[in-house]
């Protein structure tokens, strides 16, 4: 009698084999989006800088269209700046000190900001390199889409596109300037930036308030949404200065300028560039000179660089050196910025500034 077995069908091992081959196919596939949709977006745990995400050899970017998504971000950003600090939960905590000793602040309304604008410029310019004050949480990464349009204003100061290579670009993002004053709910100082450079040159600049829902926006050799003032003091200027040193800076313009110079202690290094253009906005502080004699960030001066720039205007270093917007992110020099005035001659007037900044 022959041994009891057990026959197996040809055609049920074909589709069990079939089978198997697709599970196989959909994990594997699905594992291969993920790691995609993560490296498109840029969105690497443990940092807030992200580099170019598959950037192809010859690729170009439109400075134009740059323009459009920066505008959109900061206002996008400065939304939740608002809604945040009208809810009146900040959620707020400290990073740690800054070289000064203060307290560095963060809050929600950093956090949401952040997330807002660099998503929408990772999303539409995947293979730039974007700089941000914020750390990037690649597990709250969203996919936030451009309607490429590109704002009436806009077009008509720029009529053409400007194509640059893509691996030049370096975007600079602050998604809340001046945290300190924004949890003492000091709102005319606070804004939202982004900048964007090319080669390390500062060469579009956006700076939004959330409260009063001002922008101003310009690029170099292009077009510009905001102006210089018709005229400035340049014997006894009005010296807007950062709160939190503005006794130090006091001393020394009273020296150089004499005792009818005009100290301005203001918040955030946005609004104190606004303070010297034309800015159709009441809560908006007028100053003639900006100095700042300590360690800033790149994110907080290069949109308003860039601004002052493309309406023949200047931000240096103390020494009159020029600010480069790649490498470090941050300038140990201080800084003077002046629009109007024969810059140079500012700085040869400061001589003792810089090491008064660094005692």
């Amino acid at each position: 009698m022959a041994p009891m077995g057990i026959r197996l069908s040809p055609l049920g091992v074909a589709v069990f084999c079939l089978l198997g081959l697709g599970v196989l196919y959909h994990l594997y596939s699905g594992f291969l989006a993920g790691r995609f949709s993560l490296f498109s977006l840029g969105g690497e745990p443990g940092g807030g800088a992200a580099g170019p995400a598959g950037a192809a050899d010859g690729a170009t970017v439109d400075l134009r269209e740059m323009l459009a998504v920066s505008v959109l971000a900061a206002v996008r950003g400065g939304e939740e700046v608002r809604r945040v600090r009208e809810s009146n939960v900040l959620h707020e905590k400290s990073k740690g000190k800054t070289r000064e000793g203060a307290e560095d602040k963060m809050t929600s309304g950093d956090v949401l900001s952040n997330r807002k604008m660099f998503y929408l410029l990772k999303t539409t310019f995947p293979t730039v390199q974007i700089n941000t004050e914020e750390h990037v949480d690649a597990t709250d990464q969203e996919v936030i889409l451009w309607d490429r349009k590109i704002p009436e204003d806009i077009l008509k100061e720029i009529a053409a596109p400007k194509e640059v290579p893509a691996e030049s670009v370096t975007v600079w993002i602050d998604p809340l300037d001046a945290t300190q004053e924004y949890t003492e709910d000091l709102r005319k100082y606070v804004t939202t930036m982004v900048c964007v450079a090319v080669n390390g040159k500062p060469v579009l600049g956006v700076i939004h308030k959330p409260f009063s829902k001002y922008t101003a926006w310009a690029m170099v050799d292009g077009g510009s949404n905001v102006k210089a003032r018709t005229s400035y003091n340049e014997k006894t200027p009005r010296i807007v200065v950062s709160r939190s040193h503005s006794g130090m800076v006091k001393q020394v313009a009273l020296q150089t300028f004499g005792n009818q110079t005009t100290i301005i202690p203001a918040g955030g290094a946005g609004y104190k560039v606004l303070a010297l253009l034309d800015v159709p906005d009441k809560s908006q502080e007028k100053a003639d000179l900006y100095i700042h004699v300590t360690y800033i960030k790149k994110w907080d001066i290069c949109a308003g660089n860039a601004i002052l720039k493309a309406l023949g205007g200047h931000m240096t270093t103390l020494s009159g050196e020029e600010i480069s917007y790649t490498g470090s992110d941050g300038i140990e020099g201080g800084l003077l910025a002046s629009i109007s005035m024969n810059h140079q001659a500012l700085v040869r007037k400061l001589p003792d500034l810089e090491k008064t900044g660094h005692k």
